[in-house]
């Protein structure tokens, strides 16, 4: 995949910058060249927030994306606001656990990912963005999960080192979350 435009929005506190981040630095540990754009409401946790990434063979161009490849949906709201983005034929993940509503996008691929259900199976409530990022990853192969792993070492820090065996347990079942649908 020469690259990728991808769209993650979500209520503040719900990971959504740090999965475009992980991701970025994902595509950065390849040797991809990559542009993250975080956005943010005044509110920050509980507010809205989105960012922008995109991950390329080629130079970035700009880091605003207006033609998603791709849209991580987190929430109804930011489902509302970002599925119009979305290029015909491309991918919209929806968090599931927390969106009944279905997309009003008929030449889009969607994929209903449980998070927050599969989220607290695995026994942690905060790692539902790495469920439905695990099941992205699985779906465009854009970066391997390794790489992911990397990333969440280098942004999660030494002192949050505890908490990479169950992201990485999340990301893998967010992966299996999908299998069956590639």
């Amino acid at each position: 995949m020469a690259e990728q435009q991808i769209i993650i929005a979500g209520f503040g506190g719900q990971g959504v910058l740090s999965m475009g981040q992980i991701l970025s630095y994902a595509g950065l540990l390849e040797g991809k060249n990559v542009s993250w754009l975080p956005s943010y409401g005044p509110e920050m946790r509980g507010g809205t927030a989105n960012c922008n990434v995109i991950i390329s063979e080629e130079l970035v161009g700009s880091p605003i994306v207006k033609e998603a490849d791709a849209a991580i949906i987190m929430n109804l709201p930011s489902l509302e606001k970002f599925e119009k983005f979305v290029v015909s034929g491309g991918n919209l993940l929806i968090n599931s656990s927390l969106i009944s509503e279905k997309t009003s996008r008929r030449d889009v691929k969607a994929y209903k990912i449980p998070a927050n259900d599969i989220a607290n199976e695995i026994g942690n409530a905060k790692v539902a963005n790495m469920v439905i990022l695990g099941a992205y990853v699985e779906l465009t192969k854009i970066v391997s999960p390794k790489s992911i792993i990397q990333s969440l070492e280098k942004v999660l820090g030494s002192s949050k080192r505890n908490l990479i065996q169950i992201n990485e347990e999340a990301l893998k079942r967010g992966a299996e979350s999908v299998k069956c649908l590639v």
